[in-house]
């Protein structure tokens, strides 16, 4: 009787299966992936295809899933006749070089973003992923040259920050870390990769205001927005030599800023810049920079700031979560 009811339950699901539209298929066949069962994930996008064998998202699901899989010479027949498709979009391409890094073939995988990047030239995915490959292969000035056309090309995405902070952080490259830098964690408030970006921009503002620091493995032409950036923060020279922490950086900072629009703000219009004005004009600057600082600085006393200040705290992580910071294409002046 048991073996009975189980079978029945088995064909009743195949037959509700059976009954799905494509899109209810992939459903299906989605949570099945994130189970990392992907056998029953290939057997169900089957049936989908079945129905509707030039469905793109299918066939990427499939592609996506074998490489998933680690069935990478699997992945690569699926998805390189995807690419010449033209509807193909970002994403065909953004498989297809995961799919052939993974494979350790560089040269396909060089091919096809280039290929990317010719129909999408305004995708700051792929650019952020196209310099991630020429890192890999430790070609530093071809990543960083990427990281940075996609800056250009997609100011909001916040990939192409995320790792040209890292690089100009390696290269002791002082204005860039630290613009770069903020700016990601505005764009991308809360994740691992934030945190580690924010361990960066306090080490940036130490390595600021040393003189004998200088650019290290690759140098690029400095910008009169450089210029001006540094020259107004060693102002505040005097207030950094008794140590670098959130609440000296709060005061630096603030007195950066009201340098800043006094003298430059025409020239460069920043929206970073707008954006901490604004914080500082409606009294969030303070938790802004405790949340920016204090968790890589050290996090017992953030907490017990968080204690002593939870209605600064909650107003400005309100703020945050409901305000949408996007970066305007034409302000990237280095």
């Amino acid at each position: 009787m048991r073996l009975f009811f189980i079978l029945c339950l088995v064909f009743s699901n195949f037959f509700a299966i059976g009954q799905q539209s494509v899109e209810e298929l992939r459903e299906t066949a989605i949570l099945f992936q994130k189970q990392e069962d992907f056998t029953n994930t290939l057997m169900i996008l089957g049936r989908a295809l079945d129905m509707e064998p030039q469905n793109l998202t299918i066939l990427k699901d499939v592609a996506l899933t074998y490489y998933l899989a680690g069935d990478f010479k699997r992945a690569a027949t699926r998805i390189l006749p995807l690419t010449d498709r033209v509807d193909a979009d970002v994403q065909v391409f953004q498989i297809a070089g995961n799919i052939f890094k993974a494979s350790e073939d560089s040269r396909t995988c060089d091919k096809l973003y280039k290929k990317g990047l010719k129909k999408f030239p305004k995708s700051g995915a792929l650019y952020s992923e196209y310099g991630d490959l020429k890192w890999s292969l430790e070609k530093p000035e071809e990543a960083i040259q990427q990281w940075e056309a996609g800056i250009n090309a997609d100011a909001s995405h916040s990939g192409n920050y995320y790792h040209a902070a890292k690089f100009y952080f390696a290269a002791a490259d002082k204005a860039r870390s630290i613009i770069y830098g903020e700016i990601f964690t505005n764009l991308e408030s809360y994740s691992v990769r934030t945190s580690e970006i924010k361990i960066l921009l306090i080490e940036s503002y130490k390595r600021a205001f040393v003189s004998s620091e200088s650019k290290q493995y690759f140098i690029k032409k400095t910008t009169e927005f450089e210029v001006k950036f540094l020259e107004t923060l060693m102002k505040q020279s005097a207030l950094a030599s008794r140590g670098i922490t959130p609440e000296s950086l709060l005061i630096i900072r603030s007195r950066f800023m009201l340098d800043w629009f006094t003298a430059n703000n025409k020239g460069f219009p920043h929206q970073l810049f707008d954006h901490l004005q604004y914080l500082m004009r409606d009294g969030m600057f303070e938790a802004y920079n405790q949340w920016l600082f204090g968790p890589a600085a050290d996090v017992n006393a953030y907490q017990n700031w968080l204690k002593t200040h939870a209605n600064e705290h909650k107003k400005f992580q309100l703020y945050q979560r409901n305000k949408l910071f996007r970066m305007p294409e034409g302000q990237d002046y280095f």
